[in-house]
């Protein structure tokens, strides 16, 4: 892996990349979970394994994992409430939902949720490896890429720190979702080109799948209740009729 000079062993150890990554398997199937376990060791990683939600998500606030497989047809908290309650903890957890229910309907709803990436069973064991290798390189990636870009970003009366992941708003905190703030991030780092909802979810959320594209409109409608005066006539994230989103930089007149 080829990292810039500034960077070393020190930063790389800093961000968690020379760790042996944990992943905590939430599976209430003996069978299926520990098939998981013993393919994700042989792989390297560090595995543990809960079989119902509650178990499994006192296990995620005691102890730091890297990534989270999570069932949610579970005894006691099913996998949605667990994921909702994740995506409440301070730091950020990739988690990859596998699950029976096929329906697109779930998939979407599972995104919507915070998840990473969605797998429906039967699944094939290298497949679900390769998922998880590739969401722990996008976040390598993002933290890399915050570490190496680290500065402010002032569009107006908006700032953006990308390592402290804060936003400021006239001086006020504004208080934004994971995905929300990588959002606003990659539209402050490209005001004024538009981008359609494809291409906001590959480079956003990491995957651009049809029949996705509503998250887009989702995600963009609470960031604008966020962050624009009047929501309803938006003056710095507009609508593009018939391609997409652009961010306009509301300082650039001034």
């Amino acid at each position: 892996m080829h990292v810039d000079t500034k960077f070393g062993n020190r930063e790389l150890r800093r961000l968690g990349m020379h760790e042996q990554r944990r992943i905590l398997v939430i599976e209430d199937d003996p069978d299926i979970s520990q098939m998981l376990a013993l393919n994700l060791r042989n792989e390297g990683f560090a595995v543990g394994v809960e079989r119902d939600g509650e178990a499994g998500l006192a296990r995620l606030k005691q102890e730091r994992h890297h990534l989270l497989v999570l069932d949610l047809m579970l005894p006691g908290m099913d996998g949605w409430n667990v994921c909702r309650e994740v995506r409440r903890m301070p730091d950020y957890l990739p988690i990859i939902i596998v699950s029976a229910k096929v329906e697109e309907t779930h998939r979407v709803l599972g995104l919507e949720l915070g998840a990473d990436d969605y797998l429906t069973k039967p699944f094939s064991l290298p497949e679900l490896v390769a998922r998880v290798r590739a969401v722990l390189r996008r976040m390598d990636a993002a933290e890399l890429q915050a570490a190496t870009l680290a500065g402010v970003i002032r569009r107006g009366a908006l700032s953006i720190d990308p390592v402290a992941r804060e936003v400021r708003l006239r001086d006020e905190s504004v208080v934004l979702t994971l995905r929300e703030f990588d959002l606003l991030l990659f539209f402050a780092r490209h005001p004024n080109r538009v981008f359609n909802r494809m291409e906001l979810l590959d480079q956003v959320w990491g995957y651009s799948h049809d029949g996705y594209e509503h998250t887009v409109n989702s995600h963009i409608n609470r960031l604008r209740t966020k962050i624009e005066s009047n929501p309803a006539q938006p003056a710095c994230i507009l609508t593009v009729w018939g391609v997409g989103y652009k961010f306009v930089d509301p300082g650039a007149e001034a």
